[in-house]
């Protein structure tokens, strides 16, 4: 049975666009994220998807879809070519900058089956790329493969700088003995550090990075988290490893 474009409603209705990333507990089930705007494809792809044990979310749009990635971080990306307010192509890019985005495996699907398409979409980042109209049963064994694939770069869920770790999945900071209490921004912005320490990050580029396309952030907003980051990491009296680089930006590194 291929996988047609219009067609009755199955009745299964799909996840809501605004749907949390189910908490990442053991026998969670994979959360895939599907970004379409037609709605007979977005129905077929949910209850197929939740027939194989998936969880689903739903993104109708491109802005919608780079928000939803970011915020409930799936563990695979059904990504349509064609959408409004930006493409599927626009979408992959940008997600690939990402840290959170960058290894999250992405299927591209699409009407369009020219190989010049195909290569346009695997170099701007797409794991694998799968034609319209296409079987049920295919893109399930797709999406297996890619998951596999993905699994050592995602299994690779905590950081460790000194004496400072930090447990991705479980979303949880410890300094030494101390667990920390980190609100989400302080939590994502150290993040970004541990990634890569010792680099030095200017407030524009944390800006991009951290708070990504959010509106009506100031560059000086930077320091009042980097202020409350501080805090709490060195709320036992530790050394502080948050260095400020003069009219430049922030790195962490070993004082």
């Amino acid at each position: 049975m291929m996988m047609q474009t219009t067609g009755p409603n199955t009745g299964m209705e799909s996840s809501m666009s605004g749907s949390k990333r189910p908490e990442n507990t053991a026998g969670a089930k994979p959360l895939v994220l599907i970004v379409e705007d037609e709605e007979a494809i977005v129905t077929l792809l949910d209850y197929n998807l939740r027939s194989a044990g998936y969880d689903t979310v739903v993104a109708r749009d491109g802005e919608e879809a780079v928000d939803l990635a970011l915020t409930t971080e799936p563990n695979a990306i059904l990504l349509d070519w064609m959408l409004p307010l930006r493409s599927g192509l626009e979408v992959c890019r940008h997600l690939r900058r990402y840290p959170e985005t960058s290894d999250v495996p992405i299927i591209m699907l699409t009407a369009r089956g020219e190989e010049q398409d195909k290569l346009r979409g695997l170099d701007m980042g797409a794991d694998d790329y799968l034609t319209k109209p296409f079987s049920p049963q295919e893109l399930l064994a797709r999406l297996r493969a890619v998951l596999r694939r993905s699994q050592p770069a995602r299994l690779k869920e905590i950081l460790v700088f000194a004496d400072i770790q930090m447990d991705q999945g479980m979303h949880k900071v410890s300094r030494g003995d101390m667990a920390l209490e980190l609100a989400p921004t302080e939590f994502r912005l150290l993040r970004h550090f541990m990634q890569f320490p010792g680099r030095v990050f200017s407030r524009e580029q944390l800006l991009d990075s951290v708070w990504g396309r959010e509106k009506d952030v100031e560059p000086r907003t930077v320091d009042v988290h980097i202020r409350r980051l501080r805090k709490a990491l060195n709320a036992n009296g530790d050394s502080d490893v948050i260095r400020t680089v003069r009219e430049v930006g922030y790195a962490l590194d070993l004082p």
